[in-house]
């Protein structure tokens, strides 16, 4: 007598029940002899054929592939032949897994189950990995699909390296170098470096090094481990003023003093900073800024405040622990799309019309600024509004004047912060400049500029009013970090 078929949908024990007989999940798969000697009770009960068969597809059969029939396995009771109790203390859970996915996905795992020290455990905890992180590396692991969201995937990155999953570690660091801006580049930083991800550390350093004041002045900055914040301050090419280092070290002490439980006082600030203090390049301030800034929040001795008025001051200067000299900074590339420049008698006019044009890069890079031509009529001031957009979205804008000498010069024109600038997008640039109506303007304008590593393309824009074009026109330069 042949046996009969299991249930399309996959039954949630080991066993079902065949004409009163429990069998096995493997053994519904393999057909019974039939009896050569058939009486007339055998007659009562049915053959079931092939025709049979085909006609009631198995679950296997409905998921052709072994990819989906392993997907279905995922988290799964079925078949589990281990467990895990995944997370710390009083915040665990148990997953069921199969050892040889496991060992198939992960040499970690292939020692754990199937190595010369291989234990025959059925249950594994394991406290120093987040639940959700552990599903989605074993997800991947079952499916080949990946589910990364920003509050999870630096924990599923730090799964996906300690059981060496480096298809699913290189795509957690991928997904943070698309969401990493300025706001979180320090945390992961501190992140990338604990991971050894050379790489994401290197973008990293790109966003703190252009955006400074908006990384320092961050939440996130105040997160980061000690030797961090040391390297960070260690940093020569920060493009930032030293009076906002100051003030961002002192945010983080504050944050440190009460994760250590101590209240924030000056004292336990200098306590908790260490030898980071002096990493801090107080003498670089302007004389104004110490002396409303450092000088009156007790977190220096009154030796090392003496010392320091008396450095700005005095002929002979005294010995100091601070670093003296001002941080470097990042040096700013000048994109030029003219060949020439010109002036004429009936242009170039203003009137409060925009100058426009939108560009394109091939790579990441942090626009600082505007280059302008100014007046072609002696000396002038202009006022100035200039904008940054993307898709219509304005990314940053600043009102503010510039002077011209009368030459054909350019004149730079600074956002208030550098603007983090994809490549392949375009954006537009834009300038509504009020003064002197006759200015310089540029000729033989280029489409595609290259300036160092980076490869600029122009185009003409839509909302340029004042006859600005790529041949044409104003805004002859972009000033940029790269």
């Amino acid at each position: 007598m042949a046996a009969k078929l299991f249930p399309t949908s996959l039954p949630h024990s080991n066993e079902v029940e065949v004409m009163g007989v429990k069998k096995s999940f493997i053994q519904l798969n393999e057909l019974e002899p039939a009896s050569e000697n058939t009486n007339e009770q055998d007659k009562d009960v049915p053959n079931v054929n092939k025709d049979d068969v085909e006609e009631r597809d198995s679950w296997q059969a409905v998921h052709p592939t072994l990819r989906e029939r392993n997907a279905l396995m995922f988290n799964n009771e079925q078949m589990a032949d281990v467990h895990f109790i995944v997370g710390p203390p009083g915040e665990t859970q148990r997953v069921p897994a199969h050892k040889y996915v496991l060992a198939v996905g992960s040499s970690v795992f292939g020692a754990m189950f199937y190595g010369d020290l291989a234990e025959g455990q059925s249950e594994i905890h394991i406290p120093d990995v987040e639940p959700v992180a552990f599903l989605i590396l074993l997800k991947y692991m079952y499916s080949d699909e990946i589910e990364l969201e920003a509050d999870t995937v630096l924990a599923t990155l730090y799964a996906a390296k300690k059981y060496i999953v480096p298809a699913l570690a290189k795509a957690c660091v991928t997904f943070l170098e698309t969401s990493l801006e300025a706001k979180n580049a320090c945390v992961l930083l501190s992140q990338s470096r604990l991971f050894e991800e050379p790489d994401l550390t290197q973008r990293c350093w790109e966003v703190i090094d252009a955006q400074a004041e908006l990384a320092l002045r961050s939440e996130g900055f105040c997160e980061i481990d000690l030797p961090t914040l040391e390297i960070i301050l260690q940093r020569e090419t920060l493009n930032i003023r030293e009076v906002v280092v100051f003030q961002a070290v002192l945010n983080w002490a504050a944050a440190e003093c009460r994760r250590q439980g101590l209240e924030v006082t000056p004292s336990n600030q200098r306590l908790v900073l260490g030898k980071a203090l002096y990493l801090v390049r107080i003498p670089s301030m302007t004389l104004q800024e110490f002396a409303d800034g450092a000088a009156q929040l007790d977190i220096l001795t009154l030796k090392e405040t003496r010392d320091i008025f008396l450095w700005f001051t005095a002929t002979k200067k005294p010995r100091l622990e601070f670093p003296l000299m001002k941080r470097s900074g990042l040096m700013p590339q000048w994109c030029h799309r003219f060949q020439s420049s010109a002036y004429r008698s009936n242009q170039w006019r203003y009137r409060g019309r925009c100058d426009s044009i939108q560009f394109a890069v091939d790579r990441r890079i942090f626009i600082a600024g505007l280059g302008l031509y100014g007046s072609s009529g002696g000396k002038a001031e202009y006022s100035v509004k200039i904008e940054l957009k993307r898709q219509g979205t304005i990314l940053a804008q600043n009102f503010t004047k510039f002077l011209s000498d009368g030459s054909s010069s350019t004149f730079p024109v600074w956002f208030e912060h550098p603007v983090q600038v994809e490549q392949d997008t375009f954006y537009t640039v834009s300038a509504v400049l009020d003064g002197n109506e006759l200015s310089y303007f540029g000729q033989e304008g280029m489409t595609e500029v290259q300036c160092g590593k980076v490869t600029f393309q122009f185009q003409c824009s839509s909302d340029s009013t004042n006859g600005t074009g790529v041949q044409g026109g104003q805004i002859p330069e972009l000033v940029f970090f790269s």
